[in-house]
């Protein structure tokens, strides 16, 4: 087996996957900065408005109209081939030119990120025991298909708004990974968050192309890699695992828990993946029911995470190599579990981790 350099030594350290139902941003720092202090991410309080998936990340892109109620896309108003105008020009000036991103249309405000400030904030105290950062944005599917005109037509189907889209977010993740590397002299993760591609292959979606959904996250992973972070997508569920492992994406995440079965049918898909040096963010702690979350410990994790890691093992891959390409996180974020039952997933999180560093991890 001719494995490529890996890209990152993960060697199963813990990060988390964005969003907290903490009281507030500096309460949820510091419960990241406990439960995974080598890759600190910037907390999301979807209990916040402003801070909702398919909120955070709108500033600065045109048709895009929020109200107290609603967000939608209309692209038929006076000022729209103006603020199109606008934003295409800013577009090319940034990508020609890196260095005018951070004070760009493209960054993200305090008001929709203030976890962003606060862990950039923090890099004079804690920075030096990192060994990475991690950030997050919407994923460009994700916010085409959960965006809609005001006749319910989604965004995704309207190939003017969607290419703004797709370009607002790629330079928006860009924008990220400066910011973070300004703050912090360490590899910054950017995790493109896609909960909307389990959708693949329902009624809703079947007549969107698997090769437009691959562009246009090639788009955003090329601004990320333009900019020298790591390229992520997180999915919560099943998808076409296909589009992901043939990307050039350096970070796969994935609900392990609940939709490994899915996912080892790739296997040998997930072996070339790792070749690449690749990354696995293996999401062996559950979040989505209650339930689950009381009955699991850290020996059935751990035991369920072997049993998972033997059934990908071939050839030169078994539990140690495996590992040292594995991240291990909760399979989705925590903001809509009580705040007692997203600690003890965060808590699961760094045990799971430690345990299996200790047994695999020389």
């Amino acid at each position: 087996m001719a494995v490529n350099p890996r890209k990152f030594s993960a060697d199963g350290l813990p990060t988390l996957i964005g969003s907290l139902p903490a009281a507030d941003h500096k309460q949820a720092l510091e419960w990241i900065l406990e439960a995974t202090p080598a890759i600190p991410l910037w907390p999301q309080l979807p209990a916040l408005p402003k801070e909702r998936m398919l909120n955070q990340f709108i500033e600065g892109i045109p048709g895009i109209i929020e109200t107290e109620d609603s967000t939608y896309y209309d692209i038929n108003t006076d000022s729209f081939s103006d603020e199109q105008l606008a934003f295409y020009e800013e577009y090319l000036l940034v990508a020609e030119n890196q260095e005018n991103l951070l004070a760009s249309r493209f960054q993200t405000s305090d008001f929709r990120a203030a976890g962003l400030y606060l862990l950039a904030d923090q890099s004079g105290e804690t920075g030096g025991r990192f060994a990475a950062v991690k950030g997050q944005v919407t994923g460009p599917f994700t916010m085409l298909t959960g965006i809609t005109d005001a006749d319910r037509k989604l965004g995704y189907y309207d190939s003017t708004f969607r290419d703004i889209v797709v370009k607002g977010i790629a330079m928006k993740a860009a924008w990220q990974v400066r910011y973070l590397k300004d703050a912090y002299d360490l590899p910054v993760f950017l995790f493109i968050d896609e909960p909307a591609l389990a959708g693949l292959g329902s009624s809703s979606f079947i007549s969107i192309s698997v090769d437009d959904i691959s562009g246009d996250l090639a788009e955003v992973i090329d601004a990320i890699h333009n900019c020298g972070g790591l390229a992520g997508v997180h999915v919560c569920a099943n998808t076409d695992w296909d589009i992901l492992l043939n990307s050039d994406l350096d970070i796969l995440s994935f609900d392990a828990y609940s939709f490994f079965d899915k996912f080892i049918t790739c296997k040998n898909l997930i072996h070339t993946y790792l070749e690449k040096g690749s990354l696995i963010a293996w999401g062996i702690i559950p979040t989505s029911d209650p339930e689950h979350i009381k009955k699991e410990t850290c020996e059935s994790l751990v035991a369920r995470w072997e049993e998972q890691a033997d059934l990908l093992a071939e050839g030169d891959w078994n539990r140690t190599t495996i590992l040292q390409q594995t991240i291990i996180t909760p399979s989705c974020g925590t903001g809509s579990l009580s705040p007692e039952l997203a600690q003890k997933v965060l808590q699961l999180t760094k045990e799971v981790s430690a345990v299996l560093r200790n047994k695999y991890i020389k």
